[in-house]
């Protein structure tokens, strides 16, 4: 889509905000491999490849790194009004070792840290449905400040907040105070039992949990259990689906795409409601439906599977997912 059509087309429904970066990736002694990627903006592709509109919103860039995430962005469909440039250094996610995972981050006074909200197109929010929070973004100073504000904001104007930490090494003690502000914000969170047991430096994932579901009892919290798929905990209420069987070729990007394929499946039941509501003033409105969450999670269950389908963090397909739910 061409920037003059971008700048026509509506605000998005659903906004993912924080780091799109390069992993550079060593295949050799002497040999690395690019590939573009960052969770949250992996979260915004995967989005838009099941058909909502999305924005990755973020800064990146004007080097060949950035010219690299700004056609990925623009190959997504993605609302290009949303993504800032910045004559910066790019951040770099370099894993030396593949097995297991070996990485730091290279990113002193990059470009993702001049991301700035107040720069995006005015009157986004009225049109955002659900935006998206996590990732090494948010232990990035002054990113990080930057976007819990603009999570304070979003909430109070009764937007729709998801939150995924997606641990990291570097989230360490000084993390704990962003992991409960987020988690106070947030209507969904996700995470992993990986996750729990780095966030909260302890084995008992059963209680790190716990601990996670007592900074808001009112979020729902997504459960991700890798080769046993999926929990979502609502409430005093459970549900967990396993995956469906598929040959695994690769699961980076499995959890952004779960994440995805549950909230594009809030937002599609948001729609049908609406479109179900009587427009007469004569019939009382009635309180919505409480969500459907366990068709909630086999979509999003079928989405991870979906993104292990491929190499590398390749967005599922709409089509791809709906087959999957047909085998489970």
């Amino acid at each position: 889509m061409s920037e003059t059509t971008q700048s026509v087309r509506p605000f998005p429904q659903f906004i993912s905000a924080g780091e799109a970066l390069t992993d550079l990736i060593r295949v050799g002694a002497d040999q690395w491999l690019s590939k573009t990627g960052g969770s949250t903006w992996n979260v915004a592709r995967a989005a838009a490849s099941l058909g909502v509109s999305s924005a990755f919103a973020g800064a990146i860039s004007q080097d060949w790194f950035g010219d690299e995430l700004y056609a990925a962005s623009q190959a997504a469909d993605l609302d290009l009004r949303f993504l800032q440039r910045s004559a910066r250094s790019p951040l770099l996610a370099v894993v030396y070792e593949t097995t297991p995972p070996q990485y730091n981050f290279i990113g002193d006074n990059s470009a993702d840290l001049s991301f700035d909200p107040a720069a995006l197109p005015g009157g986004w929010q009225q049109t955002a449905s659900w935006v998206h929070f996590g990732g090494i973004s948010l232990t990035r100073s002054p990113l990080a400040e930057r976007l819990i504000e603009l999570a304070e904001d979003l909430h109070g104007r009764g937007v729709k907040i998801s939150y995924d930490p997606n641990f990291r090494n570097v989230m360490d003690q000084r993390y704990d105070s962003v992991l409960k502000k987020m988690a106070q914000l947030a209507d969904v969170i996700k995470v992993s039992d990986e996750d729990l047991a780095g966030l909260f430096r302890t084995d008992d994932t059963e209680a790190a949990l716990a601990t996670l579901r007592g900074f808001n009892p009112d979020a729902t919290v997504l459960l991700t259990l890798g080769s046993q798929g999926a929990a979502i905990h609502a409430g005093d209420q459970y549900w967990q689906v396993a995956p469906p069987p598929i040959t695994v070729v690769d699961t980076v990007g499995a959890g952004d795409a779960g994440i995805a394929g549950l909230i594009f499946s809030l937002i599609q039941e948001t729609a049908a409601a609406a479109m179900s509501t009587p427009t007469s003033t004569s019939v009382p409105s009635s309180q919505p439906a409480a969500p459907d969450w366990l068709q909630h999670l086999r979509f999003s269950v079928a989405c991870g599977s979906a993104a292990c389908l491929n190499a590398g963090a390749k967005p599922p397909q709409l089509a791809q997912v709906r087959a999957l739910l047909e085998k489970n």
